[in-house]
């Protein structure tokens, strides 16, 4: 689903403050309140927004925002992200790329590199890729997972350790202040695990949104990551824990 400029705005109000209330939004953008329940009720038919009398609420940190509602969400991030990310990578490199609409955008910016061997689990990201011949596309079997083509669970894990390749793109659902990498669901965070081990460098994509949410899965440590790519890291112990370990932090805002 595409959202309207103002689904957007109130999508980002709803994830800052965790709730929104139609009254509010109504003298906000100076619509009638019917204007608010109709862009509420469109937001919630998405899975982006849950209905409450009066308003609406951000899900909670147990379960996702629907996929086609997170492709919307700071979309022009994840572009510049992808490009930067892509800008890492030579042509005739190996690369995982994880599940993700972030790391989707990873795999649109690498189109017009040549002879890349990408292995993913992403079906979305296989089937972009495959009508391009410079590009050799390997992909993961096991459990196809319904509500975004992620490939998941211990066949796919298998999969992923038969290989050893020169980069790794992965993605998070959420960063902890900690640095603690988090995700929703354990059978993606064992195949991210597995990818993580498995490549000489890993490159974590990440828009800021990820610094506002929670998840209740470890997949691991900013620690583990070779390069940290986001539009902007506004967190300061974030950017230590970067310094400290050596981790390239690479802000694309503004570049």
């Amino acid at each position: 689903m595409h959202f309207t400029g103002r689904q957007a705005e109130i999508l980002d109000i709803a994830k800052a403050e965790g709730r929104v209330q139609v009254e509010d939004l109504a003298t906000r953008f100076s619509v009638t309140p019917q204007t608010i329940r109709k862009d509420l009720n469109d937001l919630c038919e998405a899975k982006a927004l849950t209905r409450i009398h009066g308003g609406a609420l951000f899900p909670s940190g147990t379960e996702n925002v629907r996929y086609e509602a997170r492709r919307s969400i700071a979309a022009t991030e994840k572009q510049a992200i992808g490009r930067a990310a892509a800008d890492l990578i030579p042509d005739k490199a190996s690369l995982f790329i994880n599940i993700g609409t972030t790391t989707e955008a990873v795999g649109e910016a690498l189109l017009n590199h040549h002879e890349l061997m990408v292995i993913t689990n992403n079906i979305n990201v296989a089937n972009r890729l495959r009508v391009y011949p410079s590009i050799e596309v390997v992909i993961a079997g096991g459990v196809v997972r319904g509500s975004d083509g992620g490939i998941v669970g211990e066949a796919a894990v298998d999969f992923i350790k038969q290989f050893k390749v020169d980069y790794a793109v992965i993605g998070a659902s959420a960063i902890d202040e900690d640095g603690a990498l988090l995700d929703f669901d354990f059978r993606e965070v064992k195949v991210a695990q597995a990818i993580i081990a498995n490549a000489r460098h890993v490159i974590l994509v990440a828009d800021s949104t990820k610094f506002e949410r929670t998840a209740p899965v470890r997949i691991g440590h900013l620690s583990q990551v070779h390069t940290f790519i986001t539009d902007v890291c506004p967190s300061q112990k974030l950017q230590e824990i970067a310094a400290s370990r050596g981790v390239q932090l690479i802000e694309t805002a503004g570049s």
